[in-house]
């Protein structure tokens, strides 16, 4: 299924107010916006720099019906929001839901029909053909390259936006994209490849692939893992794919079956893989650790002394409670870490940079995959604080 560019604007949609509830990612400032906004003039309080031009896009989730049953942040329809700065100074905004398969089942039905992480249950046979067996919703993370505004989430194929937020459809790289894409791929600054890798329940469980510049896809890469992950993100170098074999079992069984899709089990050991670019997935260098979890990775390079050096979010173990609770208990808080792989020895050594629980790391994507002076990252504060 290869997409094609859609000519006709999205007419916009409303969506009723959701009933009054106290679900945290439901309420407050996780309240779902309930329309869509065409080209809203923003005001500007002083003055935008000249020459700075272009569009800021966000996406999240943003369920469109009240979710059938228990709801998780992870869960909601995704949507778009664009900040649009012209020439003249001037900015404005839109917003718009990723019309996915399952989401346009949905709205014919005029209520919610999937299930979601901490919740799961199986559509009828109709939305399954239709809507596919779990909605798509790409919600996670909206990337640009090759001229293609890509809407992701880590389950699935990535979905095709145009840059008014119109939906194009889902996208395969023109039917060579197997299996799902991560909703964090990386771009090499000096190539202009986009790699990413995505992962499965069954084999081969995790599979790396290499978009050129020009957005086709090159090549694909099975990684032997040996088992079934939620692997969120990964880090690259000039010459290294970095990935993180942590135990998150991911269990689609138990999953069907009304159980919990991810459990956390550190006794089955850790590993970090250092694999060759050029190379193949028989290639990798695998590296015993103690066991831990990362969501999202800051960066990655290789050191003078030919080390790979790795920044990312670090917590203790993995929180597997899929449900309305939302603040994390504090062995799974990340802070911000170091990992500096000596593939000559074949060890790892470690070490805290921050003592502030936080997460979602970003650098100047000029410097993804080379030495960064400077990163950032968002902190949470002590919930018992005023």
């Amino acid at each position: 299924m290869t997409s094609t560019r859609n000519q006709t604007p999205t007419q916009r949609w409303t969506a009723d107010a959701l009933p009054p509830t106290g679900h945290p990612y439901l309420s407050g400032q996780y309240a779902p916006v309930r329309d869509e906004r065409n080209d809203t003039r923003l005001d500007v309080i002083g003055e935008l720099p000249e020459g700075l031009v272009g569009a800021y896009m966000r996406n999240g989730g943003n369920p469109f019906f009240t979710p059938p049953g228990g709801y998780h942040v992870f869960d909601g329809d995704g949507m778009v929001h664009g900040i649009y700065l012209d020439d003249d100074g001037t900015a404005s905004y839109s917003n718009r839901w990723v019309r996915s398969r399952g989401l346009e089942v949905e709205r014919e039905r005029g209520r919610a029909v999937y299930g979601g992480l901490s919740e799961f249950s199986l559509p009828d046979d109709d939305a399954i053909s239709r809507g596919g067996m779990y909605k798509n919703t790409a919600n996670t993370n909206i990337v640009s390259h090759a001229g293609r505004y890509l809407a992701l989430m880590e389950g699935a194929h990535p979905t095709e936006m145009t840059r008014e937020l119109d939906t194009v459809g889902e996208f395969d790289f023109g039917g060579r994209l197997e299996g799902s894409m991560t909703a964090h791929p990386r771009v090499d600054p000096d190539t202009g490849q986009m790699l990413f890798f995505g992962y499965s329940p069954f084999p081969p469980y995790l599979r790396y692939h290499e978009v050129s510049a020009e957005g086709e896809l090159t090549r694909s890469v099975d990684v032997p893992i040996g088992r079934s992950l939620m692997i969120h993100d990964f880090a690259i170098t000039p010459n290294y794919a970095v990935f993180f074999d942590l135990p998150s079992i991911f269990d689609a069984e138990a999953l069907m079956n009304g159980g919990t899709a991810i459990s956390w089990r550190p006794e089955l050991g850790a590993r970090i893989g250092v694999m060759p670019r050029s190379g193949d997935g028989s290639d990798t260098t695998w590296i015993d650790v103690d066991p831990f979890y990362v969501f999202h990775f800051m960066n990655a390079w290789e050191d003078p002394n030919g080390r790979v050096v790795v920044d990312g979010c670090r917590a203790e173990a993995m929180p597997t409670a899929f449900g309305d609770d939302p603040l994390p208990d504090a062995s799974v808080r990340p802070y911000l870490w170091r990992w500096e792989i000596d593939l000559a020895t074949g060890t790892a050594k470690d070490r805290q940079l921050d003592d502030r629980p936080g997460d979602f790391p970003r650098i100047n994507d000029s410097m993804t995959g080379r030495a960064n002076r400077f990163g950032t990252q968002g902190h949470t504060r002590d919930w018992s604080d005023d």
